[in-house]
């Protein structure tokens, strides 16, 4: 049944959600990172490897809050 009041035709297809890659690589980078900083920080005799590894987790994990918050 057509609607004698709209103007315009409804979208053909449903809109691609924001930043569809973005979420699970920064997923995969984050889960990286933390077993890479959980094997440097207890093998490798240097703390600041394992804080690299650490700092990015931490990074990764606050770009997703971010993301999940921007686009809920």
């Amino acid at each position: 049944m057509t609607d004698p009041y709209r103007s315009t035709e409804a979208p053909a297809a449903a809109p691609e959600r924001p930043g569809g890659l973005l979420r699970p690589l920064l997923w995969l980078v984050l889960f990286l990172a933390a077993a890479t900083n959980a094997v440097f920080s207890t093998v490798v005799d240097n703390p600041w490897i394992g804080s690299v590894f650490g700092l990015v987790a931490v990074l990764c994990a606050a770009a997703l809050i971010v993301h999940h918050r921007r686009n809920r």
